[in-house]
């Protein structure tokens, strides 16, 4: 069965060889991704030549959904991206795969179903696909020699997908859940407060209101677990401590 990740669907119009929808399956499950449709693969289905080139790969394959038309195959999709070196006349919303990812990462997480459309090896996407997509993915290649292999225009995009996952992973604070509520917050602004305002901190008087606004204001642009509002507790309380002292 697929995997239970929210994730596109790759669709491959009229492949030609089974060699390059093996390939293909590889370059999408290096990635994590496994929903695989195929529009009437021109040598038929099932294909051993398709399912030799896969390797480890090959329940794709045998998950792979089988389509006579486009129209049928994102028939449930609420967003398609359709890969292309160029436009060919048609005005759409032109991506490179990054912000094409980015964008169908988004769309997922909301919920959409979202289909990234395939051409044929020899002569690519026709318009007629081209026109049922909501954008166009370009791959800034090498004008002189633009086109890319299934394969190979399959992994970049796959590629995209997963560093987008990355990079989300990498940015996200892992703080095993314990982020510090709104109201431990705002009692840590309000001590702070108390205690600058002892010190004399707010002056001039005409500007003390800007200035404490202004703090808390810090204070929640700050994502802070439970043990940074403590430990600033600490802080505040042992200045305090050090200067009665004193």
């Amino acid at each position: 069965m697929p995997s239970a990740d929210r994730q596109p669907a790759f669709v491959l119009i009229r492949p030609q060889m089974g060699e390059n929808i093996g390939a293909a399956a590889r370059a999408m499950w290096n990635f994590g991704l496994d929903r695989m449709r195929i529009i009437a693969p021109r040598d038929g289905w099932p294909n051993q030549k398709a399912v030799a080139m896969a390797s480890g790969a090959g329940r794709l394959l045998d998950e792979a959904q089988i389509f006579n038309e486009t129209p049928e195959a994102i028939a449930d999709c609420d967003y398609v991206y359709a890969t292309t070196a160029r436009p060919r006349g048609l005005t759409k919303l032109v991506l490179t795969p990054e912000a094409a990812m980015q964008d169908a990462r988004a769309r997922v997480a909301q919920g959409q179903k979202v289909a990234v459309m395939f051409g044929p090896e020899r002569s690519g996407m026709e318009n007629d696909d081209i026109a049922r997509a909501n954008a166009i993915i370009s791959v800034p290649v090498n004008p002189v020699f633009a086109s890319l292999n299934l394969a190979q225009c399959v992994l970049l995009t796959g590629y995209e997908w997963r560093r987008e996952a990355v990079a989300a992973e990498a940015s996200r604070v892992d703080a095993a859940g314990d982020w510090a509520a709104q109201i431990e917050v705002e009692k840590l602004s309000d001590h702070y407060e108390e205690r600058l305002e002892a010190a004399g901190f707010f002056y001039p008087d005409h500007k003390a209101e800007n200035m404490k606004m202004n703090l808390r204001n810090m204070w929640s642009r700050m994502p802070m677990t439970r043990a940074d509002v403590q430990m600033l507790h600490g802080m505040m309380r042992q200045m305090v401590r050090w200067k009665e002292r004193g």
